[in-house]
């Protein structure tokens, strides 16, 4: 992909980082870990080698749960609201970016979906649905 730099923060604005870096790929994962960590059909994930890593506010806040039997899936999370936010692998080689935890839109794209074999019936599909750029007349 590309050589990128990231900034993003949480809910509550308690966390917020920058990350640069040279982009891996920028993944749909429709996996039920992914599913179950973030309540939605599929985890947008930009993975990326990061050159430098700086979380800029709330550092002390983030709580990290690691899948007991899971080789390399974890979550990071602000202790405060929930929201996901990057996690690190330990020896620093590789970054998994919750992309909705962007404050401005990535220079890069998805590329793909992964482990569409596990998405949900009633999650993304190429079909159209009505759209609406906020809620519909009604409700």
């Amino acid at each position: 992909m590309s050589q990128v730099k990231l900034n993003g923060s949480c809910l509550c604005s308690a966390v917020s980082y920058a990350i640069e870096g040279d982009a891996v790929a920028f993944n749909h994962c429709h996996c039920g870990r992914c599913r179950k960590a973030t309540g939605t059909g599929h985890a947008s994930n930009i993975l990326m080698r990061p050159s430098s890593v700086q979380w800029t506010t709330g550092k002390d806040l983030l709580t990290r749960y690691k899948v007991p039997d899971a080789d390399r899936f974890a979550t990071v999370f602000c202790s405060r609201c929930g929201s996901l936010m990057p996690r690190i692998a330990p020896d620093g080689s590789l970054a998994v970016i919750a992309t909705g935890t962007l404050d401005h839109e990535p220079e890069v794209f998805p590329e793909r979906r992964i482990f569409r074999g596990s998405r949900a019936e009633w999650s993304c599909t190429d079909a159209e649905l009505p759209a609406f750029d906020a809620y519909p007349p009604g409700t």
